[in-house]
């Protein structure tokens, strides 16, 4: 059975239905190759797949068509030429950074980053003799200001920033030329910012969030040219942090409804956004769809939507984020985001524990500050459990 003719360029919600079924035969579903090895009928065929860039049909360390099918699919969301998945978020920026970087080289890098990404960079960066210079993703010419011509290799901007949504310009970043780009875009996924489009190098994301969006897939992934990741790629199947082929199944699964669930939750975050400004017990509100956002005209111009988390800053600090956290009766308390449960993080006690109270301050999070992350139940409900969560907070 063949496939149905497809425009070459169609609209993202078409491309994420049809992207990633090259293997696929007649079946309408993911396909799950559940297989570790593949069996080879001659020395010569085994050779030509142990020495082919990503052989396929060898060992799925090396590739696998289920993880294949997962990475054409976010390539073709991203308008990139590949994608190369990896068994996490973390293992993206691992592998991608040492696949990059060497002794003696330097790394740019914005102070408003998952804290993974921070603690890596901050951490274990040094120890391979690779510098980091830190800048404020939001000051204009920041990035390329601290490039150290032949020296710097890698500039990492994060965009919506985790936790408190700061926006990087992209075309910015796109622009700066001799080391490559990196763009973690993990909070907007593909439907709502395509970095590449801006002439970033690299688009990295957790898909274990939106993109895979049900909490059953770990995943990491990064789009770009595909000569690029074939580089990228001879480290990492040595590094080892591959995708599992069930997982890439059901982030492809995920992508399959992408489009939907992300407008569904980014009109519920909207709403949701705007009543956490109007309640006296909130001390701030960062979402970019408002028009408080200090970067309103940047969001509006590189973002489709003003995306499905939420940041607050309860009046009451440390304590009034422990009661609203604990207090919740719909929504859950949890470290992750994207999926289809509406999910609350104190970011301070949870996903940037690992940080010291100047990188916290040097990240924008506050002991009051409340990470939320929008799903798929009505907004009004929501609204509901979060206006009793609010009298507990005091």
């Amino acid at each position: 059975m063949t496939e149905p003719d497809v425009p070459p360029t169609p609209h993202l919600e078409t491309a994420a239905i049809t992207a990633g079924r090259a293997d696929n035969a007649s079946a309408l579903a993911p396909v799950l190759w559940a297989t570790s090895t593949f069996q080879t009928d001659s020395l010569d065929e085994a050779r030509r797949r142990s020495t082919s860039m990503r052989g396929e049909h060898f060992y799925s360390r090396y590739s696998n068509p289920s993880v294949k099918a997962f990475e054409d699919a976010v390539a073709q969301l991203e308008g990139t030429e590949a994608a190369l998945a990896f068994a996490s978020g973390m293992g993206a920026v691992a592998a991608t950074v040492l696949a990059l970087c060497s002794q003696g080289d330097h790394i740019v890098a914005q102070r408003q980053l998952y804290s993974g990404t921070l603690l890596f960079l901050s951490g274990v960066c040094p120890r391979f003799g690779i510098e980091v210079s830190w800048v404020d993703g939001t000051e204009p010419g920041a990035f390329a200001a601290a490039v150290r011509p032949g020296r710097t290799m890698l500039v990492i901007a994060e965009t919506p920033a985790n936790p408190c949504l700061a926006i990087v310009d992209l075309d910015e970043v796109g622009a700066i030329r001799g080391p490559y780009t990196l763009v973690d875009s993990t909070f907007a996924t593909p439907v709502l910012q395509q970095p590449a489009r801006h002439g970033v190098d690299l688009v990295l994301h957790s898909a274990t969030k939106g993109i895979g969006g049900h909490n059953d897939a770990t995943l990491g992934v990064i789009a770009g040219e595909r000569d690029l990741l074939d580089a990228i790629w001879s480290y990492a199947v040595l590094h080892g942090a591959a995708a599992s082929p069930f997982d890439a199944m059901n982030g492809l699964r995920g992508i399959r409804t992408l489009p939907v669930r992300v407008a569904r939750q980014c009109q519920s975050a909207e709403q949701l956004a705007r009543f956490f400004e109007a309640h006296p017990a909130v001390a701030g509100v960062w979402y970019p769809g408002l028009d408080s956002h200090p970067q309103r005209d940047l969001a509006k111009r590189q973002m489709t939507a003003g995306g499905t988390i939420v940041a607050v800053d309860l009046a009451g600090g440390l304590d009034a984020g422990r009661r609203f956290t604990e207090g919740v009766r719909l929504a859950r308390m949890a470290s992750s985001l994207g999926g289809p449960e509406t999910l609350v993080a104190h970011p301070a006690s949870s996903t940037h524990a690992g940080l010291r109270p100047d990188e916290l301050e040097a990240a924008g999070i506050t002991p009051g500050m409340i990470r939320i992350s929008v799903g798929l139940e009505h907004p009004d409900d929501l609204q509901a459990d979060f206006v009793q969560a609010l009298e507990l907070a005091g």
